[in-house]
């Protein structure tokens, strides 16, 4: 019997978990994930919170196989500058795929963000998926490296964790060297990464690190472009 799978557009950061979030659902058999959906900064045209570049999301995007619909905010982004911007994009997509009314992120274990979630989209007929939902984020973290996942960590909020790890491998180092009390995954918005790898991609992009600088007193950023991987 062919089980019917559940179209779903999910929320892409170009970070680890969006990227494990991906490849976790493609192994589900029961939801099918037609899109990616990102806000993009609009003065920066950059992904926002994570900072990656527009040419190294639509790279990811491309690696994966998914169209990626940007959803454009403004840097002093409001709640309600976000929900319109997100009602807009999940329009248009319900729009170029009929019978979509379901949106996955990668939430981990936050409840207060995983419900503001549910509720804004319940509002407009959505659905929420979030099947990373609950883990344990030390042994996710290890599972999402051993699976062949390859990130940088390219965003660090240093009033949480040393500007010193911003652009570093998210490895087995790493964690072992990250602090008591910061989370393994980030999930409490300690540091940010930039997938270049693993099995939700089709073939590992070539990035290349650049420099590092700190906004707003606080996130030291690291830049990520493409390199010219040789043929």
């Amino acid at each position: 019997m062919t089980v019917r799978r559940t179209p779903a557009l999910l929320a892409w950061s170009g970070g680890k978990d969006a990227a494990w979030t991906l490849h976790v659902l493609r192994t589900r058999g029961d939801v099918d994930v037609v899109g990616l959906l990102t806000t993009v900064t609009e003065e920066y045209g950059r992904v926002s919170m994570q900072g990656i570049r527009r040419s190294v999301l639509h790279a990811q995007a491309n690696a994966t196989g998914l169209p990626v619909i940007e959803a454009m905010i403004p840097a002093a982004c409001t709640n309600q500058d976000y929900e319109i911007a997100m009602t807009k994009a999940l329009a248009d997509a319900a729009q170029r795929w009929p019978g979509l009314r379901t949106m996955a992120f990668g939430d981990l274990f936050l409840e207060d963000i995983r419900a503001y979630r549910v509720q804004n989209l319940a509002r407009i007929g959505w659905d929420v998926l979030t099947p990373l939902f609950g883990s344990d984020t030390a042994a996710l973290a290890h599972e999402m490296i051993d699976g062949g996942l390859r990130a940088h960590l390219c965003c660090v909020d240093t009033q949480q964790l040393d500007a010193s790890f911003a652009g570093r491998a998210f490895d087995a180092a790493l964690l072992d060297a990250l602090p008591v009390g910061v989370d393994p995954c980030g999930e409490n918005g300690e540091f940010h990464t930039c997938v270049s790898a693993g099995p939700m991609f089709t073939a590992p992009l070539g990035v290349t690190k650049g420099d590092t600088e700190l906004r707003d007193g606080r996130f030291a950023f690291t830049d990520y472009t493409l390199a010219d991987v040789p043929t």
